[in-house]
């Protein structure tokens, strides 16, 4: 769907039709709706305090898992039934795969969806089956894809391990202040290549891999490579002219020759590497809260000789299998688990919607999420030794990975609760942890400091491009935001420095860039809150321009929309269906800037009214959340709801100045325990 040609939405006769009062009647429809919202979201917490909803992503997360399974031998008819049910029901009528909603043909997704169901015994023949061997011939064949993709391909014998860029285990070596060290990839990639090292140093395949066959896929120069087992292929370098890609491919052919000799530093890099992936397992089995890690954890531990029984592994099977979901018909692997991010946005958003904060369904929310911070050292500390810990990771267990992102969103919600008792000293924690991992650029990034070395964003095996977590707008937003209703303002100098970040990071045309949500709405949005929180002059010309940018990208329904491609395409930054979790953040940004009473925040929120359904939630099919900037997208299903309640409550109720934004002010002290 192209976008470009997007009529002109800013003449006066739009805006004219919308007053600049709230009428009675739309502040009338609007409480109505939040009740409606609320009253779904009571009904659906747990016992113990917290939400949980579903985290959408695509099918190659699910049909690895299916791999996994069957390399390992676990070849459960009844799962791969369900599996497949799932794949199948995800595929285009053009036969492909694609990584989002709406998104076009992805050829990696598509290679992995049909390698699982010929797996699974889904006939060769069948019409879906066919329709995608089409697809994949047409783009290149099964050896074109991505590099991750190759590894399961070699997994089954299909390509030379050869072939695939190397990870040598001597890098465990590498100190960390060092280039190329482990701590110098991202959180994400870290606990991703790390056992990813052992298991291509290892090189299994599949038992009965002899039996199994792909050919049918490969085409072209592949299909020679594939029989012929050549040590490189070297079409990236023929047709890239990327010379630090060039180098690394040069750099690669040198280390698989120095697999082929002695290497006496291999032994002790094989034994950092296990010791690295024993310690970082969680005690539930998880490794980094996310599915990469812990698939290819579960592959070294398989490569390193464990079998399924040990405890480890069975350990790290069963937190695969907590992330599953099992409708009877289908079953989905969610590429990782949000319990403490919807649990955080989900009670701000009834707080915010004017809940009393000694509601029941608060208070359990409270203590829950202050029962998850995390108080010992992760990965992060490598980085910052002297800093004490105090955040919040995204998942119910994931110590080594806290994130500035939950932890900044949880203590918005906390800091309502700071005379609990125990809270004081939770909440002093985590702002200190937050303050503390500020970049030297100013910024944020999300799980590490000054992770920004983006020449590996070169090797080649980073085709994600996502091997660094430097300091991003929507982050650093979303920091100032609670900083500054933690009574932290323009007067502090990290303040002052991450303003200045902001101001260096806003695009010529007004707007910021959204690492974690879709995209510019996203960043706009998130600087903008911060920036009220703080107390920044919102009458600013870069606030401004923010504001301004907003408003020139309303859709003619009132609503806003983003599409995912606008990561790759500039031209199609802040255009796209109007979706409610976007329509809302713009909404909220225009509200943060004092825009309450502008007819764009009144068609907006008139979108958002006619939207809502009879059972007071909102549909919204687009994935507005993201993993990978271009190649992995999300779709959290709490976003379609939390962020219209947020916006609707905020239109209604407004933000209380000095506060941060906090509604109601706070009442009588809380007598209720921390667990």
């Amino acid at each position: 769907m192209s976008y470009k040609n997007k009529p002109d939405i800013s003449a006066p006769a739009y805006i004219a039709a919308f007053p600049n009062t709230k009428s009675p009647a739309l502040l009338e429809r609007t409480r109505a709706a939040i009740k409606k919202m609320r009253a779904r979201y009571l009904v659906e917490q747990h016992e113990t305090g917290y939400w949980w909803y579903e985290l959408e992503s695509n099918v190659t997360i699910t049909a690895e898992y299916l791999m996994l399974l069957y390399f390992l031998g676990l070849r459960d008819k009844e799962i791969f039934k369900k599996i497949s049910n799932y794949i199948l029901s995800e595929q285009r009528p053009d036969g492909t795969w694609a990584i989002h909603w709406g998104g076009k043909g992805d050829l990696s997704a598509t290679v992995e969806a049909y390698m699982a169901l010929k797996l699974a015994e889904y006939p060769e023949q069948s019409p879906p089956m066919r329709r995608a061997r089409q697809f994949i011939l047409a783009n290149g064949g099964a050896g074109a894809s991505r590099v991750f993709t190759r590894i399961f391909l070699a997994l089954f014998g299909q390509e030379s391990w050869s072939c695939l860029p190397s990870i040598p285990v001597e890098l465990m070596l590498i100190p960390a202040s060092f280039p190329f060290s482990i701590y110098k990839f991202s959180s994400w990639a870290r606990s991703t290549f790390v056992p990813l090292m052992i298991v291509m140093d290892q090189k299994p395949v599949a038992v009965g891999a002899e039996n199994f066959s792909l050919k049918e896929i490969y085409a072209g120069p592949w299909v020679k490579q594939h029989k012929k087992k050549k040590k490189v292929f070297w079409t990236d370098i023929k047709f890239t002219r990327n010379i630090l890609r060039q180098t690394f491919f040069v750099l690669d052919r040198a280390a698989k020759i120095m697999e082929g000799l002695p290497r006496p530093l291999r032994a002790k890099g094989m034994e950092l590497a296990q010791e690295w992936v024993f310690q970082h397992q969680e005690e539930t089995g998880d490794w980094g809260g996310i599915q990469p890690a812990m698939v290819n954890s579960i592959l070294a531990l398989s490569a390193m000789g464990y079998g399924p029984q040990d405890p480890r592994m069975s350990a790290g099977l069963e937190a695969l299998r907590n992330f599953t979901l099992d409708s009877g018909e289908k079953l989905v692997l969610q590429s990782c688990i949000s319990p403490v991010w919807d649990t955080a946005l989900t009670a701000l958003a009834l707080r915010y919607s004017g809940m009393p904060r000694d509601h029941r369904s608060l208070l359990r929310a409270a203590e829950w999420l202050a029962s998850k911070q995390i108080l010992k050292k992760g990965d992060w500390s490598v980085k910052r030794p002297d800093l004490e810990p105090g955040g919040w990771a995204f998942e119910f267990d994931n110590s080594w990975y806290p994130d500035v992102d939950d932890t900044a969103v949880v203590l918005m919600f906390l800091l309502d609760y700071k005379d609990m008792p125990g809270m004081g000293e939770r909440i002093e924690r985590g702002i200190n942890w937050l303050l503390g991992m500020q970049c030297r650029d100013g910024g944020w990034g999300a799980f590490d400091v000054d992770n920004d070395f983006e020449l590996l964003n070169q090797v080649p095996y980073a085709d994600l491009e996502a091997m660094t977590d430097p300091s991003t707008p929507d982050i650093a937003g979303r920091v100032l935001e609670v900083v500054g209703k933690a009574g932290i303002g323009m007067g502090d100098p990290r303040v002052k420095k991450a303003i200045r970040y902001l101001k260096s990071a806003q695009q010529p045309d007004g707007s910021f860039w959204g690492r974690w949500g879709v995209n510019y709405i996203y960043g706009t949005w998130s600087v903008l809150m911060g920036l009220r929180a703080v107390g920044e002059d919102m009458s600013s010309p870069y606030v401004r321009r923010a504001v301004e940018w907003l408003k020139g990208h309303q859709n003619m329904d009132g609503g806003w929309g983003e599409c995912c491609e606008s990561y790759g395409d500039y031209s199609l930054c802040g255009q796209g269906t109007s979706t409610p979790s976007q329509t809302a953040w713009a909404l909220l940004g225009l509200l943060a800037a004092e825009e309450d009473q502008s007819g764009e925040v009144h068609k907006g929120i008139n979108f958002l009214l006619n939207a809502q359904k009879y059972d007071g939630t909102w549909d919204e099919p687009e994935f507005t959340g993201t993993g990978f900037p271009r190649y992995f997208m999300l779709r959290y299903h709490n976003y379609k709801n939390c962020f219209p309640l947020m916006a609707l409550s905020r239109f209604v109720n407004g933000f209380v100045p000095g506060n941060g934004g906090s509604i109601p002010a706070p009442g009588p002290t809380m007598a209720s325990p921390i667990a």
